[in-house]
C-alpha cells in the first residue's frame, strides 16, 4: 500500500527542489521531517508541507501506521515556465525565466511492520 501527495505549479526551480528531495529519499518520515526542518534551503518548507500531507493521506485514507512509513519516491519535475522581461541598456529587453516545479512524494510501509 502506498500514499502520495503532489504539489503542482510550485514557484521554485526544479533544480533547487531536487537538491532537497535527494536528502530525504529512502528515509523514515520522522527522520525526513527532522532533516527538512533544519535544512536552510528555500524548498525545505514546501517539501515539508507535501510530506506532511502524504502522511495525513496515509493515516486517514489508507489506515497506515505513521511509525512504519518511509519516503519511497520523491520527485521534482519541471512545470510551466513564466516568461518575464527586464529592461536593458539602449532600449533592449532581456528575458527572465521564472521556473516552476511539480513536486510529488510517495510513502510506503516498511515490510514486516504491519499495524
Amino acid at each position: 500500500m502506498e500514499a502520495k501527495a503532489v504539489a503542482r505549479h510550485v514557484r521554485i526551480a526544479p533544480r533547487k527542489a531536487k537538491l532537497v528531495a535527494d536528502l530525504i529519499r529512502g528515509k523514515k518520515v520522522d527522520e525526513a521531517l527532522a532533516i527538512l526542518k533544519f535544512t536552510p534551503r528555500g524548498a525545505s518548507p514546501v517539501i515539508e508541507k507535501i510530506v506532511k500531507s502524504a502522511i495525513a493521506n496515509a493515516e486517514n485514507n489508507h489506515q497506515m501506521n505513521k511509525d512504519s512509513l518511509y519516503v519511497a519516491e520523491i520527485y521534482a519535475n519541471q512545470g510551466p515556465t513564466l516568461k518575464r522581461f527586464r529592461p536593458r541598456a539602449q532600449g533592449r529587453a532581456s528575458q527572465i525565466l521564472k521556473r516552476t516545479s511539480h513536486i510529488g512524494v510517495v510513502l510506503r510501509e516498511k515490510p514486516g511492520k504491519e499495524g
